[in-house]
């Protein structure tokens, strides 16, 4: 497969695992997005805000180091993002506080939008715009996919116009297609749940297929839903037939599992 033109916009963050782990990683769905899809060989951009503070200028060197285009990375008043992630003793992680910092209020400008135009494919990530930049892809005729699950506010949760819709549920497996078939109703092209060790399912008007997880010895969660979808945006570009499409998420996810973070990353003690 050729190199495409990817962007991400939205999220960015320092996510701060708590003991026993005790480091903090660079993270956040788009720009986890952002370093898959570089690391897939594709010509990767990010689209978002940090601080102008230690941990801004720790993220921007993460972009670069995996070549994630930045020129479109701005600097604002605010504090990068962070997370705090409790880790409990079964491993599972919880969001024990957050504060969204820099990336609140973030939108493309016309320029920037200009830009995103000339895409093969645009991920959003949190964005608290309405759904105005999925509106304004759309209309623009640019293939674009959005992560529902890391918004909160009904604003920002419509699914009409977007090419894939990305969630992530623990609910049974009827409720889950239940849910996908909502999503195809109200205007998705392709709804995609992402069920943790259950698996994944996607629907389309045409069809719908199932996959399970690759069993991996795993180190940390974080972020495994974002390198899902960085693997299955891979195959979807390419035309691969829907399972592949799951396939290609579910063994980027089992890789992530492998190391702590979104992406390989050597982090800091927090």
């Amino acid at each position: 497969m050729s190199s495409l033109r990817f962007a991400a916009v939205g999220d960015n963050c320092i996510d701060r695992l708590g003991a026993p782990i005790g480091r903090s990683l660079v993270g956040g769905n788009a720009l986890n997005v952002a370093v898959q899809l570089a690391r897939l060989d594709h010509y990767s951009f990010y689209f978002g805000a940090v601080g102008c503070d230690a941990e801004g200028e720790r993220t921007r060197a993460e972009l670069e180091a995996n070549r994630v285009a930045v020129e479109h990375l701005r600097v604002g008043q605010r504090n990068t993002a962070w997370t705090d992630i409790k880790v409990l003793p079964s491993g599972e992680r919880l969001i024990a506080a957050e504060n969204f910092g820099a990336c609140a209020g973030y939108a493309p400008d016309e320029a920037e939008l200009a830009i995103l135009g000339t895409m093969n494919h645009v991920h959003i990530g949190w964005l608290d715009d309405g759904g105005a930049l999925r509106r304004r892809l759309s209309r623009a005729g640019v293939g674009v996919s959005q992560d529902i699950s890391v918004n909160a506010d009904p604003a920002d949760l419509g699914v009409e116009g977007l090419s894939i819709v990305f969630c992530s549920t623990d609910q049974p497996r009827d409720a889950a297609e239940a849910m996908a078939a909502d999503f195809l109703s109200r205007g998705a092209g392709c709804a995609v749940v992402m069920r943790g060790a259950e698996g994944s399912m996607a629907l389309t008007a045409r069809g719908r297929a199932e996959t399970g997880t690759r069993p991996v010895e795993v180190v940390d969660t974080t972020g495994a839903g974002d390198s899902f979808i960085a693997g299955f945006l891979h195959a979807w570009l390419a035309r691969k037939p829907l399972v592949q499409c799951l396939e290609s998420g579910r063994d980027h996810a089992a890789l992530a599992c492998r190391h702590l973070g979104g992406f390989p990353q050597e982090g800091m003690p927090h």
